[in-house]
């Protein structure tokens, strides 16, 4: 059937905006930064222009992330940065109808959240627009028929936000929504070299260290690996260079590492009997970012007892599920949060 507008779905994440054009895939992967001028409130940059601002910014613009914790941080920001990747994927005969979006969330946002996404996402243009949870969308874009009356279990690492859920029946059956995720992996490292190396470096190097040699842990046969880091040192402000090793990210990860796997451990703990057995069948799929850092998946098997996969497509899988989630309105509908609730 014939529609004369898009439908988009966006993965608004706390690290990268992602947004799914229906026919076409993901067209947009960018990070979640504006630059601004701070006077008049003017956009300078958005996505990789604005990333490149960070921390070099002169003083009258501002370059700023207004996402935090996988929710708005601050609001006019957010739409202003959310309008202008909507216009960027937003062409074609389509582009004078208002598109329907659907935006994904963490399982454990405030009723105040999620009205503030949705406000943002009608604000933007939006014809119709819907909220679905993170797990959700993660399973749908993993490929995980969520219709089934069977138990499937779903670690999403993002950014800000670490979901774990149980979905049956098209519905999330148990949660946990975790504020630890990728962006603690990084502020963990910087706050390890610091103390360790008295060696001061930025979030963007921190990440660049989980990926390079960073581990959840060192498997038997696993090679340990290493790489230099620059930073200022803390004690004479100079410039200092030192190797950073794999056991090294490992001490450091420790605790947030160890924060998922409890959150993991307790939602096995409050399902339904019916529904571990399931999953003990099926396996747990780990989506995100963070399920990318080594040897995650066989921490968690020896944490749970349970076979661990990591999704295919693991960085993809919420934009992905996000964008095909329009096709399954009828299915999802009791999952589903459209802007109907604004009304209320």
């Amino acid at each position: 059937m014939f529609r004369p507008w898009q439908e988009i779905g966006v993965d608004l994440g706390t690290a990268t905006v992602l947004v799914y054009v229906k026919g076409q895939g993901i067209m947009l992967r960018e990070p979640s930064v504006i630059a601004v001028v701070k006077d008049t409130g003017e956009v300078k940059a958005v996505g990789n222009d604005a990333y490149r601002m960070l921390g070099r910014t002169p003083g009258n613009i501002t370059a700023v992330r207004p996402m935090r914790d996988g929710v708005i941080a601050d609001y006019d920001m957010t739409e202003k940065m959310l309008q202008a990747f909507v216009r960027k994927v937003v062409s074609g005969p389509g582009r004078f109808f208002r598109p329907h979006i659907m935006v994904c969330v963490p399982s454990g946002v405030t009723e105040v959240e999620r009205r503030a996404v949705l406000q943002a996402t009608r604000e933007v243009g939006a014809r119709k627009a819907f909220l679905i949870e993170e797990p959700l969308a993660a399973a749908i874009g993993a490929g995980v028929d969520i219709a089934e009356p069977s138990g499937s279990m779903i670690v999403d690492i993002g950014g800000g936000t670490t979901d774990v859920a149980i979905i049956s029946l098209g519905g999330i059956v148990v949660s946990n929504s975790l504020r630890v995720a990728g962006n603690d992996f990084d502020e963990a490292i910087v706050r390890f070299v610091r103390h360790k190396e008295n060696l001061l470096i930025g979030d963007r190097t921190a990440e660049e260290v989980k990926q390079k040699v960073g581990a959840a842990m060192l498997a038997e046969g696993d090679e340990s690996k290493e790489m230099d880091v620059r930073g200022r040192d803390l004690i004479n402000g100079l410039p200092k260079t030192v190797k950073i090793r794999s056991e090294d990210v490992i001490e450091a990860l420790e605790e947030p590492i160890q924060k998922i796997a409890a959150a993991v451990r307790s939602v096995l703990e409050e399902a339904p009997p019916e529904l571990v057995s399931d999953v003990i069948d099926r396996g747990i799929i780990m989506t995100g970012g963070g399920a990318m850092l080594r040897n995650f998946d066989e921490l968690l098997r020896r944490t749970t007892g349970i076979p661990v996969v990591v999704a295919e497509n693991a960085n993809d899988s919420v934009a992905l599920g996000t964008g095909q989630a329009l096709d399954m309105i009828p299915v999802l509908n009791d999952a589903l949060i459209s802007d109907n609730f604004l009304k209320r």
